[in-house]
């Protein structure tokens, strides 16, 4: 007689239970957001916009501007309503990479917090030097960026930044009202 087979259906629904849980296991990338879920940033130019949104909104008691998400509202915002702006994160952030490499011989992000600072001041005083900068792009980059931080640790959360509330709860707000929406009654 031939050997029964005792794999049941039960034991494969198990089984597959098992394996598809342990894929939620697995450990996350520590940046913030999972590299695979990038829409737009690469893993190097994220990290450089970390650093940026941080000195524009540096952490103290409250979370900076790399942990309320700022990265993620813009990597999200580029390839939707800011496409246009797409060509300008390309040839700023490498800008301030060469600049910083040929200035200080490291990477923006590698830069001592007084650094960072001196660099970003000089670029929103249109003082960078090379051709990477030419035309006031010094200063017209660094509005565009620093804006577009502010924009996400103030903005609504749905629009990928201002994680968990962050701003609202530091200004002590309730989550605003969505007009349009018939979810409150008066």
């Amino acid at each position: 007689m031939a050997k029964s087979n005792k794999f049941t259906r039960r034991r494969f629904v198990q089984l597959a239970a098992a394996g598809t849980g342990s894929i939620y296991l697995l450990p996350r990338c520590t940046s913030g957001q999972d590299s695979s879920t990038r829409r737009f940033f690469t893993e190097v130019e994220a990290i450089l916009v970390d650093a940026i949104a941080d000195q524009v909104i540096p952490p103290d008691e409250w979370p900076g501007g790399k942990d309320s998400g700022a990265t993620n509202f813009i990597d999200k915002q580029l390839v939707g309503p800011y496409k246009r702006y797409q060509e300008t994160y390309r040839k700023g952030l490498a800008a301030i990479q060469e600049s910083c490499s040929t200035l200080y011989q490291k990477r923006f992000e590698e830069l001592s917090w007084d650094e960072q600072t001196a660099f970003l001041e000089q670029m929103e005083a249109g003082q960078m030097k090379g051709t990477a900068w030419a035309e006031g792009f010094d200063n017209e980059f660094f509005e565009l960026i620093r804006d577009h931080i502010m924009q996400s640790y103030y903005g609504s959360p749905r629009h990928g930044g201002n994680k968990n509330n962050l701003s609202y709860r530091m200004i002590g707000v309730d989550y605003p009202l969505i007009i349009g929406q018939n979810r409150y009654k008066v």
